[in-house]
């Protein structure tokens, strides 16, 4: 297992329980003690965890309010993910005009729409989804403009924004940090509004969340789920939370 997956493993673990011992992290990574406590040393000097005695603890206020780096977050249930970018891949028609959010999930999409060689033209504010769509030439890809944000290779600010709330596209591939109820969450005002820019310029909207999306709200809120067309998301979701965006009149696809 590789670092980067191995720190989202833990990273997983303890935003499901808050708090592990190094005994619970070890058997739940698969590696040994002396690895966990150099992964987790890692973690805390980036302010992801807190060491205890024993183990480690993820506050409830970090957990809101934290975004991952987007190594570590396309490392965190990467099959899961694949299998949503797959199922993403396959609403893709030929000619379309698609925003790609900055999501990790949304990264895997893109991955196989490019292996699929689809012919779309591509807007987003992801260097690294760019990258990964450039690479075929039966994508045309257009970069909002903006700043980098620090930690990530995305663009945000006013000039995508003014660049967004000029379009009229087919369909947006949007992620989330937290589908909480009947609501999307974020960690950041700036990916905010740069997802709230895409939700407006499309007529279809589908949101890829795997089953660890279903969780605790972030601190801003970015839209009412009724304002999704379609949910994708893994088997492994919580029915109760799915009943949640049914209700709401959201088709639901499991993959």
């Amino acid at each position: 297992m590789l670092k980067e997956q191995r720190h989202a493993r833990i990273l997983q673990v303890l935003r499901d329980a808050m708090a592990a011992t190094i005994g619970d992290l070890s058997d739940a990574v698969g590696v040994s003690d002396s690895t966990v406590r150099r992964d987790l040393r890692v973690l805390s000097e980036h302010g992801l965890v807190r060491l205890t005695h024993g183990g480690a603890v993820l506050t409830e206020s970090h957990f809101s309010s934290f975004e991952l780096d987007s190594e570590l977050a396309a490392a965190t249930e990467s099959q899961a993910k694949a299998s949503l970018g797959v199922y993403a891949a396959t609403q893709i028609l030929t000619g379309q005009t698609v925003l790609f959010d900055s999501s990790s999930t949304v990264l895997a999409a893109a991955r196989e729409i490019a292996r699929r060689k689809s012919e779309i033209t591509a807007i987003t504010n992801s260097l690294q989804i760019a990258e990964v769509l450039a690479a075929s030439r039966s994508i045309a890809v257009i970069v909002v403009g903006g700043s980098v944000r620090r930690g990530s290779a995305t663009l945000y600010g006013n000039p995508g924004l003014a660049f967004l709330n000029e379009l009229h596209v087919d369909l947006a591939l949007l992620g989330t940090h937290s589908v909480s109820g009947a609501l999307l969450t974020e960690t950041s005002q700036d990916v905010v509004a740069m997802k709230r820019a895409m939700i407006h310029a499309a007529r279809h909207i589908i949101l890829l969340a795997d089953s660890t999306k279903f969780r605790p709200p972030a601190l801003f809120t970015i839209c009412g789920v009724e304002d999704i067309d379609e949910i994708v998301t893994n088997s492994d979701a919580s029915h109760e939370a799915l009943s949640i965006v049914k209700e709401a009149g959201v088709a639901v696809t499991t993959v």
